[in-house]
């Protein structure tokens, strides 16, 4: 029966359970439900829009759970229905419908699953389900059926499409390359392999593993000592490997942008937890290109090619979705963002008159209307676990991670074709769905394995493109398996067997483990709440069979050798097409009318619509994301992670891309990739400069269009020779070869691009350089890295001028690009660099300005007239890659002298709102806060469509004036403190639920102030393993525990009240005297939830969502108010630096405000420096006692220097002054 909840003109809660519910049970219901009424009627007219029948969401996934904690079983279902009107068209038919009312059959589902086909006309069935298999792969599966003596199953024929696809075998990278008629000696993929060859450095795998790893250094880990029970955390020291990875998720981002490229990170994820025998995700990367996003009229470089009629988003909405749906999956997942790029591009060649003026030049439109979208990443695993062992005959096929859906069938083989080319059926059906809390608990079940004393895992590969068949197929492939059908676990009935198999259902990992040692991992998988299932075993007979063990059925079983066969080897043949494009003309007066469009052109635009959105701090190991200085503006070059909490080891990432530059000279296109990623990495102190790099490089490239593959083979070249030539190495990458569009007047071609990550053991982390002039220090240098004249080519410059160029800056040397890194990175080490940037996106220009943004009265008079180029516009507008730096001294001139590098002294910085320029005899003066909200418009603008209650022009007129400024205690020393190691250490414990994501944070800060710190997951207090009985201090850690589904940390809560022994426990703690508690973020929300904090009061407070309406990420601050708060009353009086990232961090206080004990208040009450617009500019409470505090901000995640996203300067500390909130704790609790 289903039982309806709420109310009918907003939302419907639908509750399927086996029998009616009980008034205990509907009282519970009621209150998860937020106090919303059961209504008596068994149906509800009025149009709803809600979840299709057959599709269960991760949503009622975890409404569910959250009602079992609670002790309510026998349900089945739990969905939302929203209220709309008759004609209301705005929401996803592939897991949305509209119902002309609600009833008891919204849940019913009529459809049969599809019985095993024999596929008798393989041709025609390719046709049909729209599986790009060529005309020799249906010839090559045609043999096998004659070969085994049979009709192959529509699985098997799915599932080679699958396995075979572009996507997944990288055919073209493999292929023969025939060019103007001559055949190319060397494959693409050969080429990059090449790198390796020539320069292994320090590779220890690639190309043949999910990731690449490059050794990395010694580092600590910090975990509990068992994962399968509650325990105490320890360190112990191993060697770390490093993890690079970056993958395109380009097509289901077209489609449907917010699950495209949350799936795209989520994925990525899987990847970095599937190398090895397993290894650790720490941060993320994003690239976004589209084209133009057309906010408003008054852009004269979106006029010239006009708007299409959109086959599924328009580019804002992309830019706007895309960037929701990764920044949803990395902050719920758990992982921070800490590095990206945007562009926007379009171009109608047939309005270019030069090259139309070429016979045969065929012009074409050219645009991101296939857009890409990169999710990249680095991580870390150890040593001894970083290759997969062979796994044995009778060895166990597990999986853990959700159910199966009808979700992205068929997603490899689609992603490998044009997109338009399929009906939009096909289409929407091979786009998947994210659950990002569910492989949150796979991934803590893998953390349990890496961190053990000997991790058990024998191989282990992710669920991506092509479902169960890629992943259990690879994890056999030199072995053979068998896999039981009835095993998998089925969310749809209606799902065929070729479904079951193929289905891209995300967050799921399969792996090989020993029999003997299926327990331990079943232990770990349970505790953290993470489904596992054992589908199968290991046969050794070369054979891949799924096999329903009740009624016989096999979709599939064909030998290894001919489901990965020996399909056709792919030519391409193309010929070389020369493109002439028309030069640039321009007006030297308009200067400053250029600079205005330049500085709003998405690329070199404020990206905090982007920042301002995403985590950038969970894990506590963040030592360098994009924003910097006292404004807090995302201009940072390079993302820098630390391997542990010893503040020294880490790794660094960075990006690097030139695509219109390519479009003139697919060399330099290439060579300026590589560079820009370097010159943006060049700023963190690297263990062995240059040399430690490793690249990954990211193909998304138009093939079969004439030229384009002889384009391809010129850029890939370009790559490997300028790699090996540099003495690093590309170990990793992917390609997306498809990147047409198609429409019914004609296709829109992406211009082919490579996306170039970097990534590097950095092995000092508190010496990055960012790019922020700094006031009363030394002079401001360039260094044209290039070599090569000014060139307004493939430029911003030529955009906003509705051209390409004909001439574009090339890189003329390797070796001086080699000694110009390595002199920088000596000087950095030296401690002689105080500020540095690179120049690309908007040129030497931009560069400049964007180093005087980060703060007020920042300027800089400089004299350019000894770069010897008259045209101030050539100078100031090319993308000639080169770097800006600020020195402590002049000392840096014999330095640079010394290694033969050519340098221009340009001027000094200056306390001034002016950016002066000198060139010959003109001058340039202008006002920095004028063009800095001129850069910030385009930000303003995107930010208008993704924030609620005019808040996005509230943040556009305050950014400016919310400046960070300190008061330090005066007794702060910044030193770890000094234990006594006779003494018995107290003990804390965190408490976490499926979905926390920052105990380890957590966790260290008790640690470091001196507490022994146990692991408490939910699962140990509803089970009675843990009592607590011996914990006197208890921190409730941030996340997204249940997904946030139904209100913040609401199921946390549920967990708590309705479950005897873990509400037993809790409350046997809060009654205690002996003890202290504190809640930060997520654990905030839980204790404001159980109504800790106020027990006293009638009406409680709650924590409600941000005004603004979405996730709040930002360094901020807050001063902290006169207190009794056993952790925070020693810091009365001071103002602090610290993180929020929050999406209900609104304190909605029913008295008056000296009815509560506010610990501490944001350091400026307006958006967005107060983040949720919280009563009374609440940040911090307590209760009376002082003793149990909670707080929206991260303290936890602000523990040290290297924590903090803008520090006072000059200040060399251990610790910041948060840490002492800890060991506050710790000297209460000695005293009692």
């Amino acid at each position: 029966m289903i039982h309806f909840f709420g109310n009918q003109n907003s939302k419907i809660f639908a509750v399927q359970a086996t029998k009616e519910l009980s008034t205990e049970t509907t009282s519970k219901l009621e209150w998860l439900f937020g106090n919303q009424p059961k209504i008596g009627q068994a149906s509800l007219d009025a149009f709803f829009v809600g979840p299709r029948a057959a599709m269960i969401t991760p949503w009622s996934t975890n409404a569910v759970e959250i009602a079992q904690n609670m002790g309510v079983s026998d349900i089945i279902r739990i969905e939302e229905f929203t209220s709309v009107k008759e004609g209301f068209k705005d929401f996803d038919p592939m897991i949305s419908e509209k119902f002309p009312c609600l009833n008891q059959a919204i849940f019913s589902i009529d459809i049969k699953p599809v019985a095993i086909l024999n596929i008798e006309d393989i041709s025609a069935y390719n046709q049909q389900e729209g599986l790009s298999l060529s005309d020799d792969e249906v010839a090559y599966l045609e043999g096998i059926a004659k070969k085994i003596g049979r009709p192959l199953t529509d699985s098997e024929v799915f599932g080679f499409s699958q396995v075979n696809s572009e996507h997944c075998r990288h055919k073209i990278f493999n292929g023969t390359f025939v060019i103007d008629g001559e055949e190319k000696e060397t494959s693409l993929f050969k080429l990059i392999k090449e790198t390796s060859k020539q320069n292994p450095n320090g590779i220890v795998s690639a190309y043949k593993d999910n990731v690449a790893f490059v050794k990395g250094p010694v580092v600590e880990q910090f975990a509990p000592s068992r994962a399968d029970i509650p325990d105490y955390y320890t360190t112990k020291a191993f060697e770390s490997v490093i993890s690079l990875k970056a993958e395109t998720h380009n097509f289901p981002t077209t489609v449907e942008p917010f699950n495209g490229a949350a799936t795209g990170s989520g994925g990525e994820i899987r990847d970095r937890l599937a190398g090895g025998k397993g290894s650790l995700p720490l941060a993320g990367t994003a690239v976004y290109m589209t084209s133009y996003s057309r906010l408003e009229e008054e852009r004269p470089w979106e006029k010239a090619f006009p708007e299409r009629k959109w086959l599924y988003q328009t580019p804002m909405d992309i830019l706007i979705k895309a960037s929701n749906g990764a920044s949803d999956f990395g902050n719920k997942f758990g992982q921070p963002l800490i590095c990206g790029s945007v562009l926007t591009f379009e171009h109608d060649e047939n309005n270019d008159d030069t090259l139309n003026s070429v016979e045969g030049s065929k012009p074409r439109k050219l645009g991101y209307d296939k857009v890409i979208m990169q999710a990249g990443g680095i991580g870390y695993g150890k040593t001894d676990q970083a290759i997969k062992d062979t796994p044995k005959e009778g060895d166990k096929i597990v999986i853990l991670g959700g159910d199966n859906y009808r979700i992205g069938m068929g997603g490899a083989a689609v992603s490998s074709a044009d997109t338009g080319e399929f009906a939009s059926g096909i289409e929407l059906n091979a786009v998947q769905r994210s659950n990002p809390e569910m492989q949150k608990r796979a991934a803590n079940a893998i953390r349990g394995m890496v961190e053990s004393d000997e991790n058990f895992i024998v191989s282990i590969h992710d669920h991506g493109a092509g479902g169960h068949l890629n992943c259990l197929s690879e994890l056999v492939e030199d072995t053979g398996g068998i896999i039981d059908l009835d095993k998998l676990p089925i969310g749809d009935p209606t799902l065929s067997s070729k479904e079951i198999i193929g289905n891209e259902s995300q967050e799921r990992m399969g792996l090989v483990i020993a029999d003997k040692h299926l327990d331990t991992l079943h232990k770990i998988a349970d505790r953290e709440r993470s489904p596992i299932y054992d589908v199968g075993e290991v046969t050794g007979k070369n054979r891949f069979t799924f096999e329903s063990k009740t009624n016989g059925d096999k979709p599939m079983d064909l030998a290894l050798e001919d489901m990965f066969g020996s399909s056709p080897k792919t030519i391409m043949n193309d010929i070389t097409v020369e493109k002439k494009y028309s030069g640039i003309s321009y007006n030297s007066d308009k200067f400053y009318d250029y600079l205005d469009n330049v500085l709003q052109l998405e690329a070199v635009a404020c990206k905090d619509w982007l920042t301002n959105k995403v985590d950038r701090c969970v894990g506590g190991k963040v030592a360098k994301q994009q924003c910097v200085g006292p404004l807090q503006i995302p201009l940072n070059n390079v993302g820098v992670m630390a391997l542990d909490f010893k503040g020294k080891e880490g790794i660094a990432t960075s990006i690097g891309h030139s695509p219109i530059s390519g479009l003139i000279n697919p060399e330099a296109g290439s060579r300026n990739s590589i560079t820009e990623a370097l010159t943006n990495i060049i700023w963190a102190p690297l263990k062995d400069g240059l040399k430690s790099i490793s690249l990954s490089a990211n193909w998304m490239w138009p093939c079969k269009n004439e030229g384009e593959d002889a384009r391809l083979y010129e850029a890939v070249e370009a790559i490997s020779k300028f790699s090996i030539d540099l003495g690093i190495n590309v170990p990793t990458g992917k390609d997306s070869l498809s990147m047409k569009q198609k429409y019914p007047d004609g296709d829109v071609i992406s211009p082919g691009t490579v996306i170039i990550s970097a990534a590097a053991n950095c092995n000092d982390i508190t010496r990055v350089v960012e790019p922020v002039f700094q006031k009363n220090k030394g002079s401001i240098y360039y260094i044209n890295i290039s070599q090569d004249s000014y060139e307004l080519g493939g430029s911003s410059f030529a955009q906003i001028n509705n051209k390409i160029g004909n001439t574009t800056p090339n890189i003329k040397s390797a070796d001086y690009l080699k000694t110009v890194f390595n002199t920088i990175q000596e000087l950095i080490k030296g401690n002689q660099i105080v500020a540095g940037h690179d120049v690309a996106s908007g040129g030497l220009i931009t560069t400049l300005l964007e180093m005087c943004f980060a703060d007020n009265n920042l300027g800089a008079e400089l004299d350019i007239t000894s770069i010897k180029e008259k045209d101030s516009l050539k100078v100031l507008f090319a993308e000639n890659a080169g770097i800006v730096i600020q020195s402590v001294d002049a000392s840096i001139e014999n330095t640079l002298s010394n290694a033969n590098i050519e340098f221009h002294k340009l001027g000094e910085v200056t306390e001034s709102d002016v950016l002066g320029i000198i060139n010959g005899n003109e001058v340039f003066t202008m006002t920095i806060s004028r063009l800095r909200d001129m850069w910030y418009k385009t930000s303003y603008l995107l930010d208008q469509k993704q924030t609620a209650n005019g808040l996005a022009k509230a943040r556009f007129d305050n950014y400016k004036n919310q400046a960070l400024d300190y008061t330090f205690p005066s007794h702060f020393t910044g030193k770890l403190p000094q234990l006594d190691v006779s003494k018995p250490r107290p003990k804390a414990a965190i408490i976490r639920e499926k979905g926390s994501n920052s105990e380890r944070e957590m966790a260290n800060a008790m640690y470091l102030a001196g507490f022994d710190v146990k692991d408490v997951h939910m699962t140990d207090l509803i089970s009675g393993r843990e009592t607590l009985e011996d914990i006197q201090f208890v921190g409730a850690v941030g996340g997204f525990s249940n997904s946030d589904v139904l209100g913040s940390a609401k199921g946390w809560a549920g967990a708590f009240l309705y479950n005897e022994k873990a509400n037993t426990a809790l409350q046997n703690f809060f009654k205690r005297e002996d003890t202290l508690s504190v809640g930060i973020c997520n654990g905030c929300q839980l204790f404001m939830e159980l109504e800790e904090i106020n027990p006293e009061h009638e009406v409680h407070g709650k924590m409600l969502h941000n005004e603004s309406h979405k996730h709040e990420s930002s360094f901020t601050s807050v001063k902290v108010q006169e207190n009794n708060s056993v952790m925070l009353s020693t810091l009365s009086g001071t103002t602090l630096g610290v993180w929020i990232s929050h999406g209900e961090g609104k304190f909605n206080l029913p008295y008056t405000e000296d009815n509560y004990n506010i610990v501490a208040k944001y350091g400026y009450a307006d958006y967005p420096h107060n983040p949720n617009g919280s009563d009374f500019n609440t940040a911090m409470m307590c209760d009376k006692t002082g003793r149990h505090l909670v707080t929206m901000p991260h303290i936890e995640r602000s523990t040290f220097q290297w924590n903090w996203a803008n520090y006072p300067q000059d200040r060399n500390d251990e610790v910041s002054p948060w840490l002492e909130a800890f060991v506050n704790a710790r000297k209460w609790i000695e005293n009692k």
